[in-house]
This record gives structure tokens, sequence and C-alpha cells, in this order.
């Protein structure tokens, strides 16, 4: 509702990200946003345990931002923020 609200649609979002560094799972997560023109940023904890992800991508409503973070989340080990 909020996301209705706040923004007019079609929009740009920012998702972001951390997960275990794994390069199998940040294939998946990139590979959900596969088709949408996204711009995907990685970059590395200082100990080099995590990754954050930030994903710049144009949505069509608030719907599909959901959607979007459904499927990331049954990536494991995936926290969004």
């Amino acid at each position: 509702e909020q996301l209705e609200a706040d923004t007019t649609w079609p929009s740009e979002y920012l998702y972001k990200f951390i997960i275990p560094s794994n390069l199998e799972k940040i294939a998946e997560i990139e590979g959900i946003f596969n088709g949408t023109g996204a711009k995907i940023s990685t970059r590395d904890s200082s100990k080099g345990n995590y990754t954050s992800l930030s994903i710049k991508v144009t949505m069509d409503s608030p719907d599909a931002v959901i959607e979007k973070y459904l499927q990331v989340s049954e990536v494991e080990g995936v926290i969004s923020l």
C-alpha cells in the first residue's frame, strides 16, 4: 500500500540484499533479474564473508516489486534490506 501511495508506476526501484559470499547464490539472484534491464552492483564485506547486492531496476507495479522479493527470498541465506 505504501509503495502504491508514494510512487508513480512504472518506476525505478532499488533492491538491496546481503548474502554469504558464494558465487552460485549471487548468480541465482542475478538470474531472477535477467531480462529486466537491471543494473546490479556487488560489494564484498571487509572480511569477505558476505556480499551485498544493489539492484536498480524499473518495475511496473508494487506487486511486481513484491514478487521479486518473494523470488529472492527462496535463495538460502539471503537478507533483504
